[in-house]
């Protein structure tokens, strides 16, 4: 057994790290949507992100020789992780239709480190740690704040669209997981491009049916582009690989600094103007990842 010792710590810190560069890169999907074409069916961007994701993913597997290790596929964790991707997609663009933008992301974002932890504890026998259990409050209650402050509309809360958000967070959850257990058999690369193809193959029937017409014009396809290339096929690379040394659940709670880099972007690219309530959602989720990076996750 090896000694608990400082350096232990090292490859569940940098891995940390690579999962919160992985979600800075989700946190630029609104502000790439905001510069595209106006009008884009939702749901049709969701879904080509995801094959252009998945394509871009494949094609660095194959670039590093990784494709040979698809004889190894463990198909029920990748089936069940695609089955996960889709219905995320799915059950989120539902949520804030019926909710809001505001409680379906806060409810569908939040909601998503619970799950994970108490999934990497039934599932993988991952201690739920105390670090873990304030880290995730603190960060949570900065997300609420940011949200909140940000997207709400004053409508009346949609039980549906909470329930869906709860189920957003669930299936993020899920496809996490299978991500965690496809990694501890194939390289990082393969793994996600697997999981993403499938979950662009199950998407496909209904991305098909939505307007596709904004994407093919100059500026849907650049858009489409960095959805795809660079919030998929980029992180998703950088996240499998802090995944390896990450806990589930606070591989969740990290993914927390999507909203915190959405609020900064939004502020410094689109002009919006961050109010002292968002400032101190961001202090709090900076304060949240802080605590995992620092110790043991």
């Amino acid at each position: 057994m090896v000694p608990a010792t400082a350096p232990t710590h090292r490859p569940a810190r940098s891995g940390a790290l690579l999962v919160v560069l992985a979600a800075a890169l989700w946190g630029s999907t609104g502000t790439a949507q905001a510069k595209g074409p106006v009008g884009v069916d939702s749901l049709a961007v969701g879904g080509t992100r995801i094959a252009l994701g998945a394509l871009g993913l494949a094609l660095v597997a194959a670039f590093r020789g990784e494709l040979r290790t698809l004889r190894s596929v463990p198909r029920g964790p990748l089936a069940l992780g695609a089955v996960g991707i889709a219905v995320y997609q799915l059950c989120f663009f539902a949520a804030v239709r019926r909710a809001g933008v505001a409680v379906g992301t806060v409810v569908g974002i939040g909601s998503a480190p619970v799950f994970a932890g108490l999934l990497g504890w039934w599932q993988r026998g991952e201690p739920i740690r105390r670090r873990w259990v304030i880290a995730t409050v603190l960060a949570l209650a900065g997300g609420t704040l940011l949200v909140t402050a940000s997207g709400g509309d004053g409508r009346a809360v949609s039980v549906a669209g909470v329930l869906l958000a709860l189920g957003a967070g669930l299936s993020y959850a899920v496809y996490a997981l299978a991500s965690k257990q496809a990694l501890d058999r194939l390289p990082p690369a393969t793994s996600m491009a697997v999981l993403f193809g499938g979950g662009a193959l199950l998407m496909a029937p209904l991305v098909l049916t939505r307007p596709l017409d904004p994407l093919v014009s100059t500026r849907g396809a650049l858009m489409v582009a960095h959805l795809g290339l660079v919030t998929v096929t980029i992180a998703y690379l950088l996240y499998a690989a802090g995944l390896r040394s990450v806990p589930l659940g606070a591989s969740a709670t990290l993914s927390l600094a999507e909203p915190a880099t959405a609020t900064v972007l939004a502020t410094v690219v689109l002009g919006e103007h961050l109010g002292p309530v968002q400032w101190a959602g961001l202090a709090l989720v900076g304060g949240g990842l802080a605590l995992l990076a620092i110790g043991d996750a």
